[in-house]
């Protein structure tokens, strides 16, 4: 059997043999389309390439892009599980022309790779054209021979492919596998297209116009092409299966769920196991290309997707947490065409384990509340959206979820209803937001970027530069001048200024011209545009002046230090805690550093010590600070880390740092760290000075964070904390190295008088004349001793208790006493009498009669208090009532 993995690989090599490049899948989330929330397609990360924003050195393209469908209009995840094709995670097989070829390689390409590499039958292939597309179907008969009826020509958009309402447009073939006469549906086009006997297999698109707003089009002048196959879909057709979850990567991770949940992979759960398959594909990638589950955004979607195969886990009996478990299979499965599962197995199966046990404590409430409504409803009445909605916010349950467990029940969800709920406490929040004013003024920074480019970035290598005024905007509309005492924000043509990102701030500084001088409080970047929000401190600026642009020199070197200890810290932490740690946030300031990465548990005092030790030890060799500007794929080969959610070019910035501290890992690579990284850093490690870690928090699920203070901040908090050792030494009258130990004698005799001065008020409690008053007596039978006693806290009361029950033998106690102005009582009762009568009964009365309420405790052993003792002798016969109720 032709396995997915050789399927993936001979298609891969078909194009690598016909002159295409083969590149990597990119990351699930797009780095060049902010519309999307996932990679959805094969063409994704070429969409650049297309509209011309970006070059390539190839003009020809094949991959295998990873691709997720589960949010926004592209969402299959309701279907998965439930029928043949649909998934939440699948490949895109695809070939790619980027002005190079056109139809006329394109088709006769897709041809003999089916019919001959792959083995099809072409009597049982036919295909769809756009129906005013001639060239494509005179192809199609030239090159496979096809008869009219097989090449059907379809009037609709579903052979029209469009990237958006403008840009690069065009039509396009699709190719149909007709499974046979058995097989219930009709061919593309017919009212029976809907049944499986004709399955789509592949779409070849033909970009040859361009749609302008108007909706006029024209050609353009490099048509290109972009093919699309699903792996899945046509491994399933190689491997004689009609369904996707019948092929052999597929069954492998469904025997995997069976055996993990000892259950029949086709039986009664044979759905779940099949949820359970696909969403450990999704959710694991996702996780691997550093999506982590949140309320919001992608990590909403994630955790949907995560939940949704939990719940069907649940289903099959699972009592323990489930995915995680599932990870090797998975790794196995496909780690060799995607390295970065095996990366990122570790923080995959840590997540997983973390979110499945979270999800547990809350899955049998919810599934509770949803018995609860529907008990209420009429047989086959929808679920109330309202109800759907407080499943969502109260319990974490997606309404696709609840759709889930209703469609088992032959129920559906009021989705109106849940949307007019969700649109009301979306009212709520918009009431009580007053908005930041960001995208009403981010018009501005469009319009700038477009008359004059992209601000430049000169400050890797200086902090003083000339430039020149482009625009002055108050407001969010430009001036052509500005006063002294004014707030503006300025844009100039190149600048030393760092614009904040990547956790960096932005810089500080001044900027004059023979007129004026502003005060620069904050650098930014919009639209490529960089901003300086700024004070004009003296004179006046205009638009189209020369400056002199010069930034903090001191503030910009503490930045850069505590930029260059981050990296640092990130790969100290990896050695600590291993190769799962991954950034998740950073921030640099003047005055300190906060990092947050991946990890899911508390770091111990001595990986707290090991982590800022390596740091130092890297500070105190001195290493170079090198960087480099290199591919992204060369970058990746030597090892460089990338800050999830950056976007990277063609070109990127590589950040070396110091020598690797031990040989063993000098075998692996030349650097202590490699990081992308558009930063500025320091020259040498030593000009850190020095780090000092403060703390190590949670910042979220499976998220540390940790502060620390590296150079004249650093050595300000450690004589600090000098100062004040240095204080106490000299409270003690003792030497910095002796304080320790001096303090615990101190405490140690501390705590030795408490428990002298603690026994001998209790002696004085319960010794001296007053002893023979308060002995025992029988109260119904049961030896009682009460007594009202002073000096005596309420915490010590117990251990009197205790006392005097080991004194009797057998019996039951009453103790009062003041402390603080308020009554405590406590009573206890031997053990011998514990079965009949009990000291919290005996407790509650007492203190009745004392003004107080509740207490509570043992049979043997209870305490309470009251606002006064005042009633003291009411509160002891009450308690001796109860004793003879009891004795009765």
């Amino acid at each position: 059997m032709t396995s997915l993995a050789d399927i993936r690989s001979t298609f891969l090599d078909f194009f690598a043999r016909n002159g295409h490049e083969i590149v990597l899948s990119s990351p699930l989330v797009p780095r060049n389309d902010p519309t999307l929330m996932f990679a959805n397609s094969g063409m994704v990360q070429f969409k650049n390439v297309f509209t011309g924003l970006e070059s390539r050195p190839y003009s020809r393209a094949t991959t295998a892009q990873k691709c997720v469908r589960a949010g926004g209009k592209h969402n299959d995840l309701d279907n998965v599980g439930y029928t043949a094709r649909h998934h939440t995670f699948f490949e895109m097989l695809g070939n790619f022309s980027f002005g190079d070829y056109f139809k006329e390689s394109a088709i006769p390409f897709a041809w003999e790779l089916l019919t001959k590499d792959f083995g099809i039958d072409g009597d049982r292939l036919l295909v769809t054209v756009y129906h005013t597309d001639d060239e494509a179907a005179a192809i199609w008969k030239k090159v496979a021979g096809l008869s009219d009826d097989r090449i059907i020509r379809i009037p609709t958009n579903d052979n029209f492919w469009m990237m958006g309402p403008t840009g690069p447009c065009g039509p396009c073939t699709e190719i149909f596998y007709d499974h046979g006469p058995s097989i219930p549906g009709g061919p593309p086009g017919s009212p029976d297209e809907d049944g499986d006997r004709y399955i789509e297999i592949w779409n070849n698109v033909f970009m040859q116009f361009e749609q302008h707003e108007d909706g006029s089009r024209e050609a353009l002048p490099r048509p290109s092409i972009d093919t699309g196959m699903g792996l899945e879909r046509i491994g399933a057709l190689l491997q004689g299966k009609h369904d996707n979850y019948d092929t052999d990567l597929m069954r492998a991770l469904i025997e995997a769920s069976a055996h993990a949940t000892s259950s029949d992979p086709d039986g009664p759960g044979k759905i779940h196991h099949r949820v359970i398959a696909d969403h450990l594909r999704s959710t694991s990638f996702l996780i691997a290309d550093g999506v982590l589950p949140s309320n919001e955004g992608r990590g909403y979607v994630l955790r949907r997707i995560m939940r949704r195969a939990m719940r069907h886990a649940a289903m099959l009996g699972a009592k323990d947490p489930v995915m995680h478990r599932l990870v090797p299979s998975l790794v196995q499965q496909m780690g060799a065409a995607y390295p970065e599962l095996a990366r990122g197995q570790a923080l995959i199966t840590d997540t997983l384990r973390r979110e499945e046990s979270k999800f547990r404590e809350t899955l049998d409430r919810g599934l509770r509340l949803l018995e609860d409504e529907l008990n209420g409803l009429p047989e086959g009445a929808e679920l109330p959206g309202g109800a759907a909605f407080r499943l969502y916010s109260t319990y974490g349950f997606p309404v696709d979820l609840t759709q889930d467990a209703l469609r088992e029940k032959g129920r559906s969800v009021d989705l109106a209803g849940f949307d007019a709920a969700m649109a009301e406490e979306k009212a709520r929040a918009r009431a009580s937001w007053a908005g930041s004013g960001e995208a009403k003024d981010a018009r501005i920074w469009f319009d700038l970027a477009e008359a004059n480019g992209a601000s430049e970035f000169l400050g890797y290598d200086t902090e003083s530069a000339e430039g020149q005024i482009q625009a002055l905007v108050v407001e969010g509309a430009p001036v052509e001048l500005i006063e002294q005492g004014a707030r503006v924000q300025i844009v100039v043509n190149q600048t030393p200024f760092y614009a904040e990102s990547g956790g960096q701030v932005g810089d500080t500084g001044t900027i004059s011209t023979d007129t004026g001088t502003a005060r620069v409080t904050d650098t930014r970047r919009s639209a490529g545009v960089v901003i300086h929000d700024a004070e004009v401190i003296q004179g006046t600026l205009t638009t189209g002046q020369p400056a002199r642009l010069v930034v903090d020199h001191d503030r910009r070197s503490a930045i850069r230090a505590n930029h260059s200890a981050t990296h640092l810290l990130n790969e100290a932490l990896r050695s600590a805690l291993g190769e799962h740690v991954a950034q998740r946030g950073s921030l640099n300031a003047h005055d300190r550093l906060r990092f947050d990465f991946s990890h899911g548990q508390a770091l111990s005092p001595e990986e707290l010590r090991r982590v800022e030790a390596e740091v130092n030890e890297l500070i105190r060799r001195n290493g170079a600070v090198e960087t480099r500007v290199m591919s992204p794929d060369d970058a990746r080969s030597l090892g460089a880390q990338a800050l999830f959610g950056e976007k990277y070019g063609d070109e990127v910035r590589v950040v070396f740092m110091g020598e690797p501290l031990t040989a063993a890992e000098g075998l692996n690579r030349r650097n202590y760290s490699i990081e992308l990284c558009g930063g500025t850093h320091v020259g040498r490690l030593g000009d850190i000075g020095t780090f000092v870690l403060l703390s190590d928090t949670a910042s979220s699920a499976g998220v540390r964070r940790i502060e620390a203070l590296t150079g004249q901040a650093a050595l300000d908090h450690l004589r600090s904390r000098e100062k004040a050792l240095q204080d106490v030494a000299g409270l003690l009258k003792a030497p910095l190295p002796e304080v320790a130990a001096r303090v615990k004698a101190l405490l140690d005799e501390r705590r030795a008088l408490q428990n002298e001065v603690a026994q001998l008020r209790r002696e004085r409690a319960l010794g001296g004349p007053a002893r023979e008053a308060q002995a025992p007596r029988e109260v119904g039978g049961v030896p009682f001793r009460a007594q009202v006693l002073s000096g005596v806290t309420g915490k010590e009361l117990p251990a009197l208790i205790d006392g005097m029950k080991a004194e009797m033998g057998s019996g039951a106690v009453l103790l009062i006493t003041e402390d603080g102005g308020k009554a405590a009582v406590a009573a206890g009762v031997t053990s011998d009498l514990s079965g009949k009568l009990s000291a919290v009964d005996i407790l509650r009365a007492a203190v009745s009669e004392l003004g107080g309420k509740g207490g509570g405790g043992r049979p043997d052993l209870a305490q309470g208090g009251a606002a006064s003792a005042a009633n003291a002798e009411a509160a002891i016969k009450a308690a001796e009532a109860v004793i003879e109720g009891v004795s009765a």
